[in-house]
This record gives structure tokens, sequence and C-alpha cells, in this order.
């Protein structure tokens, strides 16, 4: 089982080192991997089933990428874990299919693991599943669902930070198709929180979360890693 918390634009080295500290203290069989911004990495000293990640790259050793970070910088840290695809990415900061594409190659190139994020904004869940299928398929083009280090997040763009989660029979529908796809393990992400996370995860076909804003403080995800332990 795979928890995973996207700090997004919030933590500092800090907070970051402080939160990291509470984990290695619980207890717990997940694999436990977080995403702090670019400006709170650093080179922390933890157990085998925590990693850091970044949330964002280019996919360029180094170079004039005004704004950026690089394979360099990444790996000063000796991060190998990163997510790609983010629907913020992709929709509020207009990455295009082609860059994620990029990334992806390049990522697997250098053999990180890669958390690969997939989901349909709203107008396409209410145009029907079939509209959704046919969504997620496009952002499996171009993509090598063989990867041996590939994790798939399943996440509903109109489920990110809106407080309203998908329903337990719209996940494990949409799960159920994806895994008719990859063998890869498959996260659900979307407004996941201490109180839905069990039945989540409790979900045959979900291998794990990729959390949010309610993961951001180290309270409440050590609350979800005990609830997924009971849930299981």
């Amino acid at each position: 089982m795979i928890i995973a918390s996207n700090f997004k634009t919030n933590h500092t080295r800090a907070s970051t080192k402080d939160f990291l500290e509470t984990l290695k203290a619980v207890g717990t069989t997940c694999e436990v991997r977080v995403f702090p911004p670019a400006t709170a990495l650093d080179c922390f000293a933890l157990p085998a089933h925590i990693k850091v990640g970044v949330q964002n790259f280019y996919p360029a050793q180094s170079g004039s990428f005004t704004g950026e970070i690089g394979a360099e910088q990444v790996e000063e840290f000796e991060i190998e874990s990163v997510l790609i695809g983010h629907s913020e990415r992709r929709h509020l900061l207009k990455e295009s299919t082609e860059l994620v594409r990029q990334k992806y190659a390049f990522a697997r190139a250098k053999d990180w693991e890669i958390i690969y994020c997939i989901g349909e904004p709203k107008e396409v869940r209410e145009a029907g599943f079939d509209a959704v299928r046919a969504y997620v398929e496009e952002q499996l083009v171009g993509i090598d669902v063989r990867y041996e280090r590939l994790i798939v997040a399943y996440e509903p763009v109109w489920a990110i930070g809106t407080g309203l989660s998908a329903s337990l029979e719209q996940i494990q529908e949409t799960h159920q198709y994806i895994k008719t796809r990859l063998n890869a393990p498959l996260l659900y992400g979307g407004s996941v929180n201490v109180e839905n996370i069990g039945a989540i995860v409790g979900l045959e076909e979900c291998d794990g979360v990729l959390v949010g804003s309610a993961s951001w403080k180290k309270e409440a995800f050590v609350r979800m890693l005990e609830a997924v332990k009971t849930a299981h």
C-alpha cells in the first residue's frame, strides 16, 4: 500500500524536516512518499519505506531553463521519485501533453520512480463513462505503461481541492478499467481525507492514495496511516 502526500506550494525546509521526523517514529507497513516544494528539499536521513520526491522538474540534466529544476538539482538530494502529469500542471499551468510525455521519457531513462497522474475534468465525467474512458486512454498514449517503476494515480480533476471525492462506485469502475490497461500500482487522489481513506484503500483495485491538503499537517497524515492500518 502506497500513501503519498503532495505538499504543493506549502511547507518550508524546517517544517518538512519536522514532518518527516514525525513519520520516522510511526510504525507502518505502507510505502510512504512525500513531495515537498523544491525549496524544501534536503538530504533527509530516512528509513527505506519513506521516500521524498519532487513535484516537478524540467526534462534536462541542466541548462538555460529559468525557474526550473533539472536532474542535476534533483540528484543532489539523491531523489529518484517524481510526480508527472498532475492536473494542476496540466490545467492550471498549461503543461502540454507533449511536455508531459517528454518528462516521462526523461524520468524513465533516469530509472526514476514515476507517479503518473491521470484523470478527467467535470464536463467529461458528466458526459458519461465512455467519455471518461476515452479521456484516460488519451493520457496513456505515448506512455510506456510497462515501465517497472511506474505508479499511476487516478485523480479526477473535479475532485481535487474541492472537498468532493468521487464515490466509491466511481473510483472502483474507473480503477477496474485502468487495471485492464496496465499492471502498475494504482492510487486514487481527489479530496482524500482521514474520514474516507479507509473505505478508499479497502477497494480491491486500489493500491493506495495520493493526498493533497488533508495531508499537510503531520498529525492528520499520521491519522491516515493509522486508518489504513485499521482498514487492512
